[in-house]
């Protein structure tokens, strides 16, 4: 006997009738199947598929058990507080376009080759206990009723997020200080250095100049230009990318392209009267030596007073043209010189100080009971910090505290506590020490208060393999408040990133680039 179930049966109907159809009766228009339903016809005996409402879906905001925090950006502040925050106590949440915290003191080296982009990031989502990731951008944000409108990064779609506290650490973007044609031509000739996919744009432009510029067909004029490179700026940021291009040229293009080195220009322009203008005097003339030392071009008190496209010899050409009446030929461009507030932010009704949020010593947004903060370079201090990596980390480590702490007694999910201020919280020990494994000497340096407290760990920059300034001058570490440069600020430089580092793989995988770009040199594939 044999059995035959739904399906079976199913599939010969459709299949007879089908054959039935196609020898003896004219040709039909092929109907538009609904495809859900023709599945629960073939599979009758099989429970009803689920509904994409059914993936989309989370629980009611209403039923939640525990107050939920929303931290809107993944770097320094954003990332730091997601990992810090208990979520035994809180529903942490993050909305993000980037997926990834980036590693930025190291961004630099990815984009010459010395390290790996994804040997600097680590995954939103390898965050434990997460309560969920939204790859989004933050579009509009309503105090009043604690919801965040965000847009779909891949369809646009727009959607609300509520919350019970809300942590806006969304950073900045680059300023391009409305200069002709730098948004125009950014992403062809002109590149800004912050995210990830700034840098792989910069290395693939580098090897498309150098392969373009190797071909014998090509205009004088037009080779020239495609190997001149300009670096915007005179922070750590863009010192360390200039070091970095220069190591590579000497290191690797004059092995793969021997015959390009002696037309390659390298030109770095500062508005300003010098460059790393937050270290000490001496280490910042001591780097600028070393940069002409280098063959660089470095133009201090120099703008930038736009981009042109010219016709020269026949050939299309950029060029840059600067404040003092003088012009380059140039064939890439990196961009590192100011900061402006994300769309988000500038539109948002949060009272503004140079474009950042305005916070109180709490870190708090005034006029939002207690429910809003801010922190990292989007956020206005009463102290004028600087925007820079260690302060967002502080930042965030601080309310961590504070959140787990303090205002984890307050029974935010109970609508009678809807309208009440949420209490100032107790003292805070700040974060001084870099290292986690330090963190029991901060209670032995530091006083608590209920205010955050920044402490100076010093500053330091690379100067590609071997070289480097460190300024601890002004530290507040228990450390000789002194400068150091050349090889000993470079072994500083080095062994404080790695072992800041996140995960295991990381530690793991950064040096392993490093000995590879120093035995084998650095790759010179485009894709």
């Amino acid at each position: 006997m044999v059995l035959t179930s739904p399906y079976s049966r199913g599939v010969r109907l459709l299949l007879s009738s089908t054959s039935r159809n196609s020898l003896f009766s004219p040709p039909l228009r092929r109907p538009s199947y609904n495809y859900n339903n023709a599945s629960r016809i073939l599979f009758s005996s099989a429970p009803s598929p689920a509904t994409s409402d059914d993936y989309n879906s989370e629980p009611s905001f209403e039923n939640r058990i525990k107050p939920r925090v929303l931290i809107l950006g993944s770097g320094w502040g954003g990332f730091t507080l997601a990992r810090r925050l208990d979520k035994e106590l809180f529903d942490v949440r993050v909305i993000s376009p980037a997926n990834h915290f980036l590693f930025t003191p190291l961004l630099p080296s990815t984009a010459v080759g010395t390290l790996e982009f994804r040997a600097i990031q680590e995954p939103v989502r390898t965050i434990k206990g997460l309560g969920h990731y939204y790859q989004a951008k933050a579009r509009d944000i309503d105090s009043t009723k604690q919801i965040v409108t965000c847009e779909d990064l891949y369809k646009g779609v727009r959607f609300d997020v509520e919350y019970d506290y809300l942590v806006v650490a969304a950073g900045m973007k680059s300023h391009t200080f409305n200069t002709h044609n730098i948004e125009r031509l950014e992403g062809v000739v002109v590149f800004f250095l912050k995210h990830l996919f700034h840098a792989r744009q910069i290395r693939n432009r580098i090897v498309e100049c150098f392969e373009r510029a190797s071909n014998y067909t090509i205009p004088k004029v037009q080779r020239d230009r495609l190997l001149t490179f300009i670096v915007v700026g005179g922070g750590p940021t863009s010192c360390e990318f200039m070091a970095e291009l220069h190591d590579f040229i000497t290191k690797d293009v004059k092995k793969w392209y021997p015959e390009l080195t002696k037309h390659i220009k390298l030109v770095l322009v500062e508005a300003g009267p010098g460059i790393l203008g937050s270290f000490d005097k001496a280490l910042s003339e001591y780097y600028l030596q070393k940069l002409k030392e280098k063959n660089i071009d470095v133009r201090l008190n120099t703008a930038v007073a736009g981009v042109d496209e010219r016709y020269i010899e026949g050939e299309q050409i950029t060029v840059a043209r600067f404040a003092d009446g003088t012009e380059i030929n140039f064939g890439t461009m990196i961009w590192s010189a100011g900061l402006s507030p994300v769309k988000m932010i500038s539109n948002s009704d949060f009272k503004l100080n140079r474009s950042r949020i305005v916070v109180d010593e709490y870190l708090r947004v005034p006029e939002t009971k207690g429910r809003v903060y801010a922190l990292g370079d989007c956020a206005a201090s009463p102290d004028e910090l600087p925007p820079t990596a260690t302060v967002a980390e502080q930042q965030a480590l601080y309310l961590a505290d504070c959140f787990n702490k303090y205002y984890s007694a307050v029974d935010v999910t109970d609508e009678k506590n809807k309208d009440d201020e949420i209490p100032l919280p107790g003292n805070v020990t700040p974060y001084l020490m870099p290292f986690n494994a330090l963190n029991f000497l901060n209670k032995v340096f530091c006083k608590a208060a209920p205010q955050f407290q920044y402490k100076n760990r010093g500053a330091m920059a690379s100067m590609g393999f071997g070289g480097g300034v460190t300024d601890l001058k002004h530290t507040d570490l228990p450390s000789p408040k002194t400068t150091m440069s050349g090889k000993a600020s470079y072994l500083v430089w080095s062994s404080t990133y790695l072992t800041k580092q996140l995960s295991l793989q990381n530690t793991i995988l950064i040096p392993m680039y490093w000995f590879k770009a120093w035995m084998f040199g650095r790759d010179i594939s485009r894709f």
